[in-house]
């Protein structure tokens, strides 16, 4: 994934959430009903791969 592809812009919905790309849920190898982290820095949100066993 090049510079100009690892920053995307998405629209938060009414009900708050937001839908990760296409792109970054191949790179990451995340497929639908895994779970993800959601780490709240500074003035970041961070979102982690997490295998549940």
């Amino acid at each position: 994934m090049s510079i100009q592809e690892n920053e995307v812009l998405v629209k938060i919905t009414s009900a708050g959430t937001i839908s990760i790309p296409k792109q970054f849920r191949k790179y990451m190898d995340i497929q639908k009903g895994e779970y993800v982290k959601l780490i709240l820095g500074k003035d970041r949100l961070i979102v982690r791969k997490i295998v549940i066993n």
